[in-house]
């Protein structure tokens, strides 16, 4: 459980941010017209001077938006979907040892960055990326961020 101040936070000033600067650095430019994802996965192709706001603040505004997607009020928690926990068996051993890895890659990452559960070619995998930076660049499928 988050607590509403870290949340409001995140949402109002972090993710808020985020949107801002990216879509200040793209303006007026050929990149105006791409999709978030295109632009998280192609940041390094990007002129040298919109790179690393692309990067920093693209990401952030990904990573957010899917973390916003995922959330649900304790109250509302559900069940893991059958085929979802089957994968997870598949992949991991058993739900438990996925919750574990993936409470590691996050309590393990030194500063900023982020624990996902990502598809790799259809194979479930526990990463971990510093700061802003997203799975998307690696040509993985981000499925759950935090």
């Amino acid at each position: 459980v988050i607590d509403a101040q870290t949340m409001e936070i995140h949402y109002t000033k972090h993710h808020n941010t985020y949107v801002t600067n990216l879509n200040k650095a793209i303006e007026g430019t050929e990149y105006a017209d791409k999709s978030i994802e295109e632009l998280v996965k192609g940041w390094a192709e990007l002129p040298e001077d919109i790179q690393t706001a692309v990067r920093n603040n693209g990401g952030g505004h990904y990573n957010h938006t899917l973390f916003w997607e995922e959330l649900v009020a304790p109250s509302q928690a559900k069940e893991i979907p059958a085929d979802l926990e089957a994968k997870l068996v598949e992949a991991f051993g058993s739900v438990d040892e996925f919750k574990e890895k993936f409470a590691v890659a996050a309590a393990s990452r030194f500063g900023s960055g982020w624990a996902w559960l990502v598809s790799n070619n259809g194979k479930l995998e526990v990463v971990s990326t510093p700061n802003q930076d997203n799975p998307l660049k690696d040509g993985l499928v981000p499925l759950l961020g935090l």
